[in-house]
């Protein structure tokens, strides 16, 4: 007997709470989505760039990409082979740790679990708010430092910054449409 498939809503943000106000995601996905599969999405709807190991946590146990080369964690399970629909509940959280380095804390709440007319993975990404601090930056201290110094982008280290982050970046800014899109491209192949 075939199991309704389902939609979970996730809201996800990161932490912590020096990041005021929040930099939060919300996106829809399939329950058959896995834990591989959900880094993915996350990547894109922040707008991330996957450069870094992660790392999901449930209660006691941690979900990792046991494939990575330098990955051979005794007590960590491989994130591949967990689906949403196996081990989430509405109401539960999940961490997301992505950058060992910077150490990016998210926190995954499941709002709504809902039954779909659908099989296969898909999301989408249905809302959100500012943009994802630079790769590298150096964790939040370093995000906070680099904050302040594109507030001046008329010194030297105002523009040394910015150049650095790419010419331009909008810490309020948020594009719901490039999310969604970067989000779809993952649906139309095979990742995770």
């Amino acid at each position: 007997m075939a199991t309704q498939p389902l939609l979970y809503t996730l809201h996800i943000q990161l932490e912590p709470l020096q990041l005021d106000p929040p930099i939060w995601r919300r996106i829809r996905v399939s329950g058959d989505c896995t834990l591989r599969k959900l880094h993915h999405f996350i990547q894109a709807a922040m707008g991330w760039h996957s450069s870094h190991l992660h790392e999901f946590s449930l209660g006691m146990n941690r979900y990792m990409p046991l494939d990575a080369e330098f990955m051979d964690d005794d007590e960590a399970l491989d994130d591949r082979k967990f689906k949403l629909r196996r081990m989430l509940k509405e109401g539960d959280r999940l961490r997301y740790l992505y950058d060992f380095g910077d150490s990016w804390q998210h926190v995954i709440a499941v709002e709504t679990i809902e039954p779909c007319d659908f099989t296969g993975t898909w999301c989408e990404v249905l809302d959100g708010a500012r943009a994802c601090p630079p790769e590298d930056v150096g964790g939040v201290p370093g995000y906070l430092d680099f904050l302040a110094l594109i507030q001046q982008p008329t010194s030297e280290e105002g523009q040394s910054a910015l150049e650095w982050a790419g010419g331009c970046f909008d810490p309020e800014g948020f594009d719901h449409r490039a999310a969604n899109a970067a989000v779809q491209r993952i649906c139309n192949n095979s990742w995770g």
